[in-house]
């Protein structure tokens, strides 16, 4: 049997287009798919083949300032290159940290995610 992965996690955000592009953007993910939520919303999938990030907003997207989500954390090989990018889409890294096993900084994105990026190498 092989281990469980993440999969996906599914976050309220304000536009999940924007989010989709940010996401794009730092690092090189692609939209899976986008379409109709459940409830009248918008859902953009976004990531690899293999995991993705459900971006969700509801016809009221005051909900998603609401929203339970502590950070989502990706796993990249190159911290430092990553960390430009964040920084050249305008948003603050912080929280750099070096511990066993890895290096990893923190970002909140516009809708006030927070993403952890780690490398292990």
């Amino acid at each position: 049997m092989s281990k469980p992965r993440l999969e996906h996690v599914n976050v309220n955000v304000t536009d999940p287009d924007r989010a989709a592009r940010l996401l794009e953007t730092l690092f090189n993910w692609r939209v899976r798919w986008s379409g109709p939520a459940r409830d009248g919303g918008l859902t953009v999938h976004v990531g690899s083949a293999d995991d993705y990030i459900a971006l969700h907003a509801t016809r009221d997207a005051g909900f998603a300032k609401g929203h339970p989500l502590n950070h989502v954390g990706v796993e990249v090989d190159d911290l430092a290159a990553i960390e430009a990018k964040v920084i050249a889409a305008g948003l603050k890294p912080f929280g750099h940290d070096t511990y066993d096993p890895g290096k990893r900084f923190y970002f909140l994105d516009p809708d006030g995610i927070e993403y952890e990026v780690v490398s292990y190498r």
